[in-house]
């Protein structure tokens, strides 16, 4: 596995070593000893698992207590993948790193706790699975609009977006809750 952390170092990209011939392929997505000693001590409690059509857009989300860290692939099609510090003590607080993640390349997103998450769908439709470092909480969960000017994503936006009315009703940075 390689690990990249990007503009946010506390967000890594792993890309798998990917083993194929005439039959199909391998690869290992997840082994704790070597993501502890490459992106830290974590313990995932909770898989998730979503399927989109083109034009979805979800996020951008975070739960305000039990704060989810996410280790995130794409197992059918292609998506934008993007997280936004949101961490107020942080020097990165506001910015946002984004990478395209597909079945094709494989790669996988580490975001850590104290970050928004969103992704966009850019396939026909997409397969979305993530690790959770804690239980999901919709009594916690807050959502900032995917589209804040202050934060200025670069979303490779062609059809839609398409959004949950919880995700149209977001909020701004400057008037959500985040964290210390």
């Amino acid at each position: 596995m390689k690990y990249t952390p990007l503009f946010i170092p506390d967000v890594v990209l792993m890309e798998p070593q990917v083993f194929g011939d005439h039959r199909g392929f391998f690869l290992e997505t997840f082994r704790q000893d070597d993501f502890e000693t490459h992106v830290g001590d974590y313990t995932f409690v909770q898989d998730n698992h979503s399927k989109s059509t083109k034009g979805i857009l979800r996020g951008l989300h975070y739960q305000i207590q039990q704060p989810q860290g996410k280790l995130v692939r794409v197992t059918s099609g292609t998506v934008f993948d993007v997280a936004v510090d949101i961490r107020k003590s942080s020097p990165w607080f506001g910015k946002w790193v984004g990478e395209i993640l597909s079945a094709e390349n494989k790669a996988m997103l580490w975001i850590p706790p104290g970050f928004a998450h969103g992704f966009y769908v850019m396939s026909d439709e997409a397969e979305f699975s993530y690790k959770c470092t804690d239980y999901y909480s919709p009594q916690h969960e807050r959502s900032i609009l995917w589209n804040d000017s202050d934060i200025a994503i670069e979303w490779p936006v062609d059809v839609g977006p398409v959004l949950s009315s919880k995700d149209e009703q977001g909020n701004n940075l400057t008037s959500a809750e985040v964290f210390k």
